[in-house]
């Protein structure tokens, strides 16, 4: 056989593959737990949750676990598909182990479209940004593109009404309220915030102090970072979005995590600033509020602050663990 005969590529070679995972770990994950196993067979390339980095006070159910798994699983297909791969999914591929979560095999994508690999070209710069930040600019022509992003895996995206704020602030509140004497919760949260120097959590580069989370009306209530007023003078404005599904099962919590990934790269893309928010659905009462405030009968999932914050130059990434921590090969 000469090399005109050679049968054409069929997968990703190995040094395509280990850059893909690298830049695929920035993808968001709940506390930056990053809890997701990857294993490549030669073929196919398989995504697992892993369970020993669940949240089991405030994620008893794994829900925000999947969740984060299908931020990266959308990560790892926006890169292959930027680099010519067009990566076929299945999703709970094994319905006997709820921690296998996806398969996906591969084929030459010779034309992936522009879209695509400007979401691609977006994941380095993504940050989750706490601060408070200024009315989303383009927010007419973002929005429709974000709901256009999210259908296909399922689910719907509605923006929240200014008048129901303070609905939502309250509900934030209560859901801090009720957990600020949760021991187990608390020494959770302390444990995965504010440490440095370690591959995983939220260090402290990444906090707010609490003049300035006390400026923004729905966050998560982390340990403070010490005292300082960045954005003194923005007032915040940034939109909320919800993402809902019909259904609650666990592909649906992995197409969720999904679609978060497709709309914080599409937002990162058109120069805007986002924020994950996912206690306010950690409650029922915090669901169920969302839940009435959505036009049709929905599962909330999470909702996503959506802004433009000021030039402030590059921002230091999260940390992120080794590849080799994550990701194996089964090859011989």
């Amino acid at each position: 056989m000469t090399a005109f005969d050679a049968p054409p590529v069929s997968v990703p070679d190995h040094r395509t593959m280990l850059a893909a995972m690298r830049l695929a770990s920035r993808a968001p994950s709940v506390h930056n737990t990053q809890p997701w196993r990857w294993v490549f067979d030669g073929k196919q390339l398989h995504l697992y949750s892993d369970t020993d980095r669940i949240l089991t006070s405030a994620d008893p159910q794994g829900r925000q676990l999947v969740i984060s798994c299908g931020a990266m699983l959308h990560h790892v297909r926006t890169i292959f598909g930027a680099r010519g791969w067009h990566t076929d999914t299945v999703r709970r591929p094994d319905p006997e182990r709820p921690d296998y979560l996806a398969k996906i095999s591969f084929r030459p994508w010779p034309d992936p479209p522009m879209g695509l690999k400007a979401r691609a070209r977006a994941i380095d710069s993504r940050r989750t940004d706490r601060l408070p930040m200024a009315e989303p600019r383009g927010w007419d022509v973002v929005l429709p593109r974000l709901r256009m992003l999210v259908s296909p895996h399922y689910l719907e995206l509605d923006e929240l009404e200014e008048n129901v704020r303070p609905r939502l602030m309250a509900a934030s509140q209560q859901a801090a309220a009720l957990r600020r004497y949760d021991m187990a919760y608390g020494s959770e949260l302390n444990w995965w915030a504010g440490h440095s120097e370690s591959p995983e959590g939220i260090p402290p580069s990444a906090l707010v102090s609490q003049a300035e989370a006390e400026r923004v009306s729905v966050g998560r209530e982390f340990p403070s970072a010490p005292h300082s007023l960045r954005r003194a003078d923005t007032e915040d404005r940034a939109r909320l979005v919800v993402v809902s599904s019909e259904s609650d099962a666990l592909v649906d919590w992995l197409r969720t995590g999904e679609a978060l990934s497709a709309v914080l790269l599409e937002c990162t893309a058109a120069g805007l600033g986002t924020c994950a928010l996912t206690h306010i659905t950690e409650l029922p009462a915090g669901r169920a509020l969302l839940a009435s405030l959505v036009p049709r009968p929905v599962r909330p999932q999470l909702v996503i602050r959506i802004g433009t914050a000021p030039d402030e130059g590059p921002q230091a990434p999260t940390p992120r663990r080794p590849v080799v921590d994550f990701f194996t090969t089964t090859t011989h």
